[in-house]
């Protein structure tokens, strides 16, 4: 099949996403063709299949540069200041300069830290990104989001930079374990909630195409969503206006993460299973005053997130305390980096298309919805 290509400028500069089977040639391709001082540092995350980190640095070997390949374990832990000095003094010690590249491997947490590191060394560097999560792939990828946590705080450091190539490839997505892939459908059903109904309906009656990963439905798929992405970014890259509602369902998911984490185990849920219970919160506090079941948009979106096996509720093991998880998450809510008053902030959805960014008023409906989702 045909590759699917997005190209997109920001600050005048025109960055490329590549959808496609074999990446490891156009990788190879630009990074030849780049006007570059041929120095690489290729950063992977070590949980990814080594015949396939063996072929990409294969190929970026093949172009000429001086490589240097670095592992990192890609675990939330990573995505510290501790990990982000050791990258810098990688490239210190060997005279990167702003002609340098920076190719990074990895899901959301190498994407974060790499991209700060990036951004970061010499007031910017050149950076190609090859996402290895569906997360990644359907969100993280895009946008210039970067970022490190610093005293459990998710994201305290961080800047915006855009990688110059994003590669997605086919065998990347092939590869994926089942709870990981299915993690990356929420992410691709918040940006049609947002507006694009081609992917609603997709999702809907593409189903069984898509968790068997039919790679031109799925290509597709990735493809409008990323575009969707795109349009709520690229007139508002730090977030002040229209890109605030990229965040939809992360007011609550990110709360829900670091609860979890904290009073059950690290990674309880992955960060897309609790985006798709963000989804559903928010859906439930935009629409306090009417009935979870007779709220067709609330129906419509824990339906396909039952279809593709993601919860929707918060179960928690019974002997963990329904109680600390709820003031836990509750607590989380307010250390929300949306927030702009003493209030945090959330995207209010009534209607497919119309999202509002709004501040909780009453502070008694979080509760009340955290409530609502503990199972």
């Amino acid at each position: 099949m045909k590759n699917l290509i997005i190209n997109y400028k920001v600050e005048n500069v025109v960055n490329k996403v590549i959808i496609a089977k074999d990446i490891e040639n156009h990788l190879l391709k630009d990074l030849v063709s780049l006007k570059s001082d041929k120095k690489i540092l290729f950063i992977y995350d070590e949980n990814i299949n080594n015949q396939f980190i063996k072929k990409i640095l294969d190929n970026i070997k093949l172009s000429g540069g001086n490589v240097i390949s670095q592992k990192v374990k890609g675990s939330k832990k990573n995505k510290s200041l501790k990990n982000l000095l050791f990258l810098f003094n990688i490239l210190i010690k060997n005279n990167f300069s702003k002609k340098s590249v920076i190719v990074s491997c990895g899901g959301g947490v190498i994407g974060d830290l790499t991209g700060l590191l990036s951004s970061l060394y010499l007031r910017g560097t050149i950076y190609f990104h090859i996402p290895s999560t569906m997360t990644a792939i359907v969100d993280s990828c895009l946008g210039g989001k970067t970022g490190i946590n610093y005293k459990d705080v998710i994201n305290s450091f961080g800047n915006y930079y855009h990688p110059n190539r994003v590669y997605i490839s086919e065998r990347v997505l092939k590869s994926l374990p089942n709870r990981e892939y299915n993690a990356g459908i929420s992410g691709i059903l918040k940006c049609g909630l947002l507006g694009n109904k081609k992917i609603l309906t997709t999702l809907k009656l593409k189903k069984d195409f898509l968790l068997k990963r039919n790679f031109k439905i799925l290509s597709i798929l990735i493809y409008e969503t990323l575009k969707t992405k795109i349009t709520h970014f690229i007139n508002d890259v730090k977030e002040s206006k229209k890109r605030l509602n990229l965040n939809f369902g992360h007011t609550f998911a990110h709360a829900i993460e670091m609860a979890t984490d904290q009073l059950v185990k690290k990674d309880y849920f992955r960060h897309g299973e609790a985006v798709g219970i963000g989804i559903l919160c928010e859906i439930a506090l935009s629409n306090m005053n009417k009935p979870k079941e007779k709220n067709e948009l609330y129906k419509l979106t824990s339906d396909i997130l039952k279809s593709y096996h993601l919860p929707i509720k918060i179960e928690l093991p019974s002997k963990v305390s329904k109680l600390k998880v709820q003031n836990m998450i509750y607590k989380n809510i307010f250390l929300d980096k949306k927030r702009i008053s003493s209030n945090p902030r959330y995207i209010n959805l009534k209607k497919v298309g119309k999202p509002i960014i709004k501040e909780v008023e009453d502070l008694n409906s979080i509760n009340e919805i955290i409530y609502g989702f503990l199972d």
